[in-house]
């Protein structure tokens, strides 16, 4: 596999960036880049840190992070949530994801945070194995979109 590294968007980067696309199954699950840029845009209080996953060189998914935020009551938010992942359905399977949350937590650690929050679908083709095997832990909690709150301790995650 080659290096994978997060890059910021840059205007030679979004459209490569808006065209990633995961698999039709997938969809259910992980928001598009664009409806994200979106979100991003009409929710600042979420402090989102947006990068692009890149391997080798070449744009291969995308992610954005809640950064540093103050948790508030009924949001997952806070202090650090791991608030959108995808790799492109024609770059999967070759640990690109891995990488890329692998990635975030070490920059949250060096952040001095602790913990790296996310949700998810249940179900059929639900990303939870995925993050189980990254060592998410359920916490027990289900937003009001049904989706499954976990939890990386990054004191002891490697």
């Amino acid at each position: 596999m080659p290096p994978v590294t997060l890059s910021t968007v840059t205007p030679a980067t979004a459209t490569a960036v808006l065209a990633l696309r995961v698999a039709p199954e997938q969809e259910r699950f992980v928001t598009g880049v664009g409806e994200s840029f979106v979100d991003a845009h009409l929710e600042p209080e979420g402090h989102p840190w947006i990068r692009v996953v890149e391997a080798d060189g070449e744009p291969v998914g995308f992610v954005m992070v809640s950064w540093d935020v103050t948790p508030v009551p009924d949001r997952i938010w806070g202090p650090y949530y791991l608030w959108r992942l995808l790799v492109d359905h024609r770059h999967q399977g070759r640990g690109y994801g891995a990488a890329a949350v692998r990635l975030v937590a070490e920059a949250v650690r060096e952040a001095g945070g602790e913990t790296l929050l996310t949700s998810f679908g249940t179900g059929e083709g639900s990303p939870q194995r995925f993050y189980e095997k990254l060592g998410f832990v359920l916490t027990g909690e289900v937003d009001s979109h049904g989706e499954a709150h976990a939890a990386l301790d990054l004191r002891t995650a490697g």
